[in-house]
């Protein structure tokens, strides 16, 4: 059935106790469901769109009240939908609205599936797909970053560059295929040099900007994994609970306190970070021990950015040394632990061993210095060459790898211009270029994009 024949419901807000539970009617037939199952305090005639009408849900069935509500209608075009929509205002609780839901459901509706009103403002052009994949990142937000990157995206930042580079891509494709059905007409401006040049500046840096800043985007939306790591008794744990404000790790003066990996998530300058504390390195004492040390191995591996904890009230050892041939060079901050204590590492000593590694010293009892390892951290995973708000973020994996297959096309396009190929060869490039474009914002695209995309979305939205 065409889906502007069926009318959906379904619960719009978390199931469980609260104070307001929702549920939302979508289609030709809303309003009808709720003239059959609501019951105003007052007498309507008809109901205005955009206005809260106080009354009681009635069980067409015994006739008798089920809840107090508040009830609005929004009228097509002007919904989310761009349907008539019906929201209901109830108490929640999972009995109440699912009585409530069953008995819309039982007067002419059906169960949205995930996603589906989403889908349908998509279907009746209120949104592109861009638009919808960020309503996708706006509710699942970590942090106020990836808030403020998902409501860029959601007012049409990457929708408008994307429609500028299709624009500039349509101009330059027409021409050449009008070159190719009147090669008589020469126009001084058709070059191959002057299009290779505008397509590599309009087209193609656009679209490689945009791919680089998808690292940026997964960094802040889906945040990074923080493994701090040192030998026993450096004040890995401590670290931990100043990171956390509060004592989650237990700190002892026993050496090999933490056996198992204890992982929490906190905000880092606004990104967000998973910390992962791990068991301190030495000579195995025991099996749980030897399992423990085995994890942090392998954290060391899964790590996005390592901590190096080192003890700078006690002189180097071999198992300092040993963590340091283990990491990331590239992606490890040294952390000079204990200022509070009188030292045993020169400035000599920490600058040639730790000479490749950016350098924080901290107290983890006092706190001191935090606020700089807190910024080491911040730099040391974002990019001071993309500016977040010029440049729309990609919002997810498929977009990358859309624009990825686009920028292979144009390659080959701007390669066979700058050599000489003939023009019907640099069309059909350009044009299943266009195609890959097409799909991101949803001028083309198929069933199973759509279904992979909106089925990520809960019920109700």
């Amino acid at each position: 059935m065409d889906y502007k024949e069926e009318t959906i419901a379904a619960i719009a807000t978390p199931i469980g106790i609260g104070g307001i539970g929702i549920i939302r009617i979508s289609g030709h037939n809303a309003e009808d469901i709720a003239r059959k199952i609501f019951r105003s305090k007052s007498q309507i005639k008809s109901f205005d769109s955009f206005r809260l009408y106080l009354g009681h849900i009635i069980d067409p069935e015994s006739n008798l009240p089920i809840d107090e509500v508040l009830l609005s209608i929004m009228r097509a075009p002007f919904s989310y939908t761009r349907e008539d929509v019906v929201e209901v205002n109830s108490h929640s609780g999972y009995a109440i609205l699912s009585h409530m839901l069953q008995i819309i459901l039982r007067t002419g509706a059906r169960l949205a599936r995930p996603g589906e009103f989403t889908l349908r403002a998509f279907l009746n052009g209120r949104i592109d797909l861009t638009q919808a994949e960020a309503i996708i990142d706006l509710v699942n937000a970590k942090g106020d970053m990836s808030v403020r990157l998902a409501t860029n995206q959601l007012v049409g930042g990457l929708k408008t560059k994307i429609s500028e580079i299709r624009q500039v891509l349509i101009e330059i494709l027409t021409e050449i295929e009008c070159s190719i059905d009147f090669p008589d007409e020469e126009s001084p401006k058709l070059t191959k040099s002057h299009l290779a040049d505008r397509l590599n500046e309009k087209v193609l840096k656009p679209i490689k900007q945009l791919i680089a800043a998808y690292t940026q985007r997964k960094i802040w939306h889906e945040g990074i994994a923080v493994v701090i790591a040192g030998r026993v008794n450096v004040g890995k744990s401590s670290i931990l609970n100043r990171f956390l404000q509060e004592d989650r790790a237990i700190v002892t003066p026993i050496p090999g306190t933490t056996r198992d990996i204890l992982e929490y998530m906190v905000t880092i300058e606004g990104l967000p970070v998973k910390l992962v504390d791990t068991a301190g390195m030495r000579k195995v004492k025991g099996e749980v021990e030897r399992k423990g040390v085995d994890l942090t191995n392998t954290q060391l591996g899964l790590a996005d950015l390592t901590l190096l904890v080192i003890d700078r009230s006690r002189p180097l050892n071999k198992y300092d040394l040993h963590l340091l041939q283990k990491v990331d060079t590239t992606a490890t901050i040294v952390v000079l632990n204990k200022i509070d204590l009188p030292a045993k590492l020169s400035d000599k000593k920490i600058n040639t061993v730790f000479q490749r590694f950016p350098k924080v010293a901290v107290s983890a009892l006092t706190g001191k210095e935090f606020n700089t390892l807190n910024e080491a951290i911040f730099n040391a995973v974002v990019s001071k060459k993309i500016d977040m708000f010029s440049t729309p973020i990609i919002p997810n994996l498929r977009h990358k790898t859309t624009l990825t297959n686009a920028s292979m096309f144009l390659e080959k396009a701007f390669i066979n211009l700058i050599n000489g190929f003939p023009l019907e060869i640099v069309a059909e490039d350009l044009s299943w270029a266009k195609n890959a474009i097409d799909e991101i914002t949803g001028n083309k695209t198929t069933e199973e994009i759509l279904s992979n995309i909106f089925s990520k979305f809960c019920i109700g939205k």
